[in-house]
């Protein structure tokens, strides 16, 4: 899409409405121009005196301090450089329209222009000029001019990663003031996130980066094509492992980006690189003449760079899940980071609003839960709470989500841990338990047991708190379809809510609330509708610290479930294999683990119902009996709870008294 000029021959003088990203980030055709009909009050033209072009080079002055701000804009830009042109207006004849993906802030008139100046090296090159009408908007043109003086010995980085300022023009007007227009490269018609907002954007941008077997290598594929999702994951890599290579230039030179995002980055069709933007805002990570102490000095880089990370996570989340592209869906996924909530929990949240019914149905979410759920995990990692726990460039580039299936990645014992509970979720959500599944899912519980990163008392207490999600228990399911029971029971979500009851001691509260359904007449395999009801249980805990143990001398033959020791057999069988000695923290297959003991005391039951159950026929009784048929006997009763075996900040393994786990995902409160 194209803004047209007024008259044959726009020119600066008559400067049209200048426009900002956000008044324009709407689905666009890009082939069909509107005319540019807005002017500037008289008060603000400004008159631009033709110079004749200096072939000497110049670049900008370092700024003044905050209080000398007008004064240091208006100073002309005398100091010699080899980059940074000074030309005048003469040397550019403007083109009639401005693509929409340049558009900038509401203090910035941007104009396409062809070079026209013979003796230039720019000749015949179509560049940016972005006329800056404030004082804060030419701060960041000098800016920009700054931190190519800073990048300029790694040229060739700067070139394929950055939106390259060629120079300025700079004059005074008639009022006395200065005006400063900044001359950049033209990287195409589109910033990033009018690509994305586009319905054919996945082909699009594919014949943009010309994808190829050779180009889709560099990021470890070996082929082009296939479904829609592989497609996007594959284009989803290369724009992200660009993005990320470019903001550690950045950082590897001692400058913070600091306005990341889809609107500042451009794709060039040329060299096929992400640019980063004009850097007009970038920051230096230790400030000159600071008087700081080295501490302030690295907690200052430290908090920049995890500003970056951070914008890069948005980023990324906008990239996978094109439905945060509406301002009022990703208004509602920052409010739920801004309320505290662990970025881990990303997929609970996301799936409670968006996706509820489907969890495979989103484009999305299939992308972030392949590799083990690696997406999910490098997500949480670019946004989390602390901005000490944020992933660096460097570590992202090596994350497995971003790595192709030729690159064999060593994942950490962390990966490990996030992708053993991330594919235990996925399969408790497919609720097709045969033993096939049964089987790997006890495995992997046994393997997350194996791995718990927090086996103390105090951790419990930190994590512990919260609600949580019911998702599997490995002992014994009963359902409905071969059954006749006096009530016909449809179990909903079941919770189970944790809180402290003093900070001074290890008391504990559990709430376990069963939600379901007593369905009306014969056709309920059909018609899930009844009479609603809660089924709530409490109980008050102590946790202290204690040890599983894996009894090798116990066998018991002709049960439906694996005796403990059979357990033990086949899970150190497993473990002493090739594929997990390097993941499991310890030599030899241990014969007890560290865990958290609980001791209850009684248990209180409530029942509440939506209306009478006489409309259907059943007592009270057989609604709770039917209810504790179908649950796990440790939701019901919860003093059968006896040791919490793992936890993190988004999963939990409890075991029971008979021997089976129950497994919990953190709930998200909407």
């Amino acid at each position: 899409m194209a803004l047209s000029g007024i008259g044959p021959s726009p020119s600066l003088e008559s400067a049209e409405v200048a426009y900002g990203g956000g008044s324009l980030l709407t689905r666009l055709n890009r082939t069909s121009p509107v005319p540019f009909v807005g002017r500037y009050p008289s008060s603000a033209r400004r008159q631009w005196l033709g110079v004749r072009c200096s072939l000497s080079r110049k670049s900008v002055t370092s700024m003044g301090s905050e209080g000398n701000a007008q004064s240091a804009i208006s100073t002309p830009v005398e100091e010699e450089s080899g980059h940074v042109v000074k030309f005048t207006i003469s040397d550019f004849k403007k083109l009639d329209r401005v693509s929409i993906g340049l558009g900038g802030r509401a203090d910035e008139v941007v104009f396409e222009a062809i070079v026209k100046d013979t003796s230039s090296p720019l000749y015949n090159t179509k560049v940016v000029l972005r006329r800056l009408t404030s004082v804060q908007a030419q701060r960041r043109g000098k800016r920009a001019i700054e931190v190519l003086k800073k990048l300029v010995h790694r040229r060739l980085m700067y070139h394929s990663y950055s939106m390259q300022v060629h120079g300025y023009i700079s004059s005074a007007t008639i009022s006395g003031l200065s005006s400063f227009t900044l001359v950049h490269g033209y990287h195409g018609s589109f910033s990033l996130q009018h690509w994305l907002q586009q319905s054919d954007w996945l082909p699009t941008l594919e014949a943009t980066l010309a994808l190829d077997e050779e180009s889709v290598r560099k990021v470890g594929d070996d082929t082009v094509g296939g479904p829609a999702v592989s497609r996007q994951l594959r284009l989803i890599r290369i724009l992200m492992r660009d993005l990320l290579i470019g903001v550690n230039y950045l950082h590897s030179h001692g400058l913070a980006h600091t306005e990341l995002r889809l609107e500042n980055v451009h794709i060039s069709p040329v060299d096929r690189h992400i640019k980063v933007g004009i850097l007009g805002n970038a920051a230096d990570f230790y400030e000159d003449g600071s008087n700081g102490t080295r501490n302030s000095n690295i907690r200052r880089r430290e908090m920049m760079i995890a500003f970056d990370m951070r914008c890069v996570g948005f980023m990324m989340t906008k990239m996978v899940l094109r439905e945060l592209m509406d301002p009022l869906v990703f208004a509602k996924f920052k409010a739920f980071l801004i309320k505290g909530n662990d970025p881990s929990c990303l997929r609970e949240f996301l799936l409670q609003s968006q996706n509820r019914n489907s969890p495979s149905g989103n484009a999305g979410h299939q992308i972030l839960d392949r590799n083990w759920g690696a997406g999910w995990n490098l997500l949480s990692l670019l946004l989390a709470t602390e901005p000490s726990k944020r992933i660096s460039c460097l570590d992202a580039l090596r994350h497995p989500f971003l790595c192709g299936p030729r690159w064999r990645v060593l994942p950490s014992t962390d990966i490990i841990r996030w992708g053993l509970g991330s594919t235990a979720v996925r399969i408790s959500e497919e609720y097709i338990y045969g033993q096939p599944q049964r089987r790997r899912l006890a495995h992997f519980v046994e393997l997350m047991e194996m791995l718990n990163p927090h086996s103390k008392p105090k951790n419990w207490l930190e994590l512990l708190p919260g609600k949580w999600r019911f998702l599997y228990c490995t002992g014994k399911h009963i359902g409905l379809s071969l059954r006749q029971p006096p009530a016909r029971v449809l179990i909903g979500d079941v919770h189970l809510t944790v809180s402290r009851t003093s900070k001074l001691n290890t008391a504990l509260s559990f709430k376990s609330e069963i939600d379901f359904t007593v369905m009306i007449g014969q056709n309920w395999p059909h018609e899930k509708t009844g009479i609603n009801g809660k089924l709530q249980v409490n109980s008050q805990f102590s946790l202290t610290a204690g040890r599983r143990l894996y009894l090798k001398e116990e066998e018991t033959r002709g049960q439906l479930f694996p005796s403990p020791s059979k357990s033990y057999d086949s899970l150190s069988q497993k473990l002493s294999g090739k594929k997990w000695r390097k993941a499991i923290p310890f030599k030899e297959f241990p014969t007890s683990l560290s865990v958290a003991k609980l001791a209850s005391s009684d248990i209180e039951v409530t029942m509440h119902l939506s209306d009478p159950l006489k409309k259907v026929g059943n007592t009270a009784t057989n609604v709770i009996q039917e209810v504790r048929l179908q649950i796990p006997p440790e939701m019901f009763d919860l003093s059968k709870l006896v040791c919490g075996t793992y936890v993190d900040s988004r999963l939990l393994v409890f075991r029971g008294v008979n021997g089976s786990a129950l497994l919990f995902t953190r709930s998200v409160d909407m």
